[in-house]
């Protein structure tokens, strides 16, 4: 499948603007490149393991639009479609597909820009448009993610090999693609050691918002005897299946529930309620203020709770919503801005 990309270059004051008309006109999902300072919030939501690098904010900025391409390298662009236009049949916000020309989307979009900028300050305001296939969006990513340690943890894609001198090491195969994380993030970082620390032989976990199911998996390498995990994302399901069989783990030692574990019980009676040993969430602090008062419920008497996906400003907002729900806090450790907290039923 092949995809034409219009790349605008603009200013960050236009963004928004030029984002919503030119979604009118059938261009959605715009991919924003800019320098501007992340938020302390900004950081919390996006989670990513690779941090993106920004330089001086200097007002600029590039919107890009990907439009997909027929056999017949005609866009289908959303729209209603003008009187006389042929369109197909799949729906989109507007209810139909348009087939438009390349050259019929650039002067669009010129008519966009010219039309704003009559009363703002849109920058340069030029068009790229080029060309890119399916491959260069699952594959490229591969670029930037290579073998860490973790203590004398190894994490390694599939397209590398275990050295030599590693081989002594636990190794955790894991090709995290583009649904989840890959174990780089420091919060996971934080969660891996208090699992280390925490976990014994023949040990139950119970992992909420396992994603990828890293934190689970590497608590079966450490000896825990089962793991449950919990995601609202389906695309979990594959996820952990893939990474179980990667690094050797039977499926039946790993159950999988796609659901809200808080609001659910049948969920909560599915994974066993009282039977964990050590209960993990690496979430962002707001979603840990909700998860965290079903936790005791889950946990053992002398249980683990592991949480981590906190920025270090709040803290005390995750060990008051843990003290609240009758837990003890047992420490706090922190990685740059991040910082995890262990605590005990």
């Amino acid at each position: 499948m092949k995809w034409v990309r219009f790349r605008i270059s603009t200013t960050t004051e236009a963004e928004d603007i030029i984002i919503s008309d030119l979604y009118d006109i059938g261009l959605e999902g715009a991919q924003i490149e800019d320098n501007v300072p992340l938020s302390p919030l900004d950081k919390e939501k996006m989670f990513v393991d690779i941090p993106p690098e920004t330089g001086e904010d200097d007002g600029s900025a590039f919107l890009n639009f990907f439009v997909e391409v027929d056999d017949e390298g005609m866009l289908l662009v959303g729209g209603e479609p003008e009187p006389g236009t042929m369109t197909i049949g799949a729906a989109n916000t507007a209810g139909n597909i348009v087939r438009k020309t390349k050259e019929d989307v650039t002067a669009e979009i010129k008519e966009v820009l010219e039309g704003i900028s009559e009363y703002m300050e849109i920058g340069e305001g030029s068009i790229e448009v080029s060309e890119t296939d399916d491959i260069d969006w699952l594959n490229n990513w591969k670029n930037y993610f290579h073998s860490f340690e973790v203590d004398d943890i190894l994490v390694i894609p599939s397209w590398e090999e275990v050295p030599e001198d590693d081989a002594h090491k636990y190794i955790l195969h894991i090709d995290p693609g583009t649904a989840f994380g890959t174990g780089m993030h420091a919060t996971t970082q934080l969660c891996i050691r208090n699992i280390r620390k925490h976990v014994k032989d023949g040990d139950r976990i119970l992992d909420i918002g396992t994603g990828s199911g890293i934190l689970a998996i590497l608590g079966l390498m450490f000896g825990a005897g089962h793991a449950f995990g919990t995601d609202l994302d389906p695309c979990a399901e594959p996820a952990v299946s893939e990474n179980l069989q990667c690094n050797g783990i039977s499926a039946d030692r790993f159950d999988l529930e796609i659901g809200n574990i808080v609001t659910d019980d049948a969920i909560k009676d599915r994974a066993g309620r009282g039977t964990f040993d050590i209960v993990v969430a690496n979430i962002i602090t707001e979603i840990l203020e909700v998860v965290t008062p079903c936790v005791p419920g889950m946990l053992k008497e002398g249980g683990i709770y592991i949480t981590s996906g906190i920025l270090n400003e709040k803290e005390k907002i995750v060990t008051d919503a843990i003290e609240k729900a009758g837990l003890t806090v047992l420490d706090i450790t922190r990685q740059g801005e991040w910082s995890s907290v262990a605590s005990r039923k």
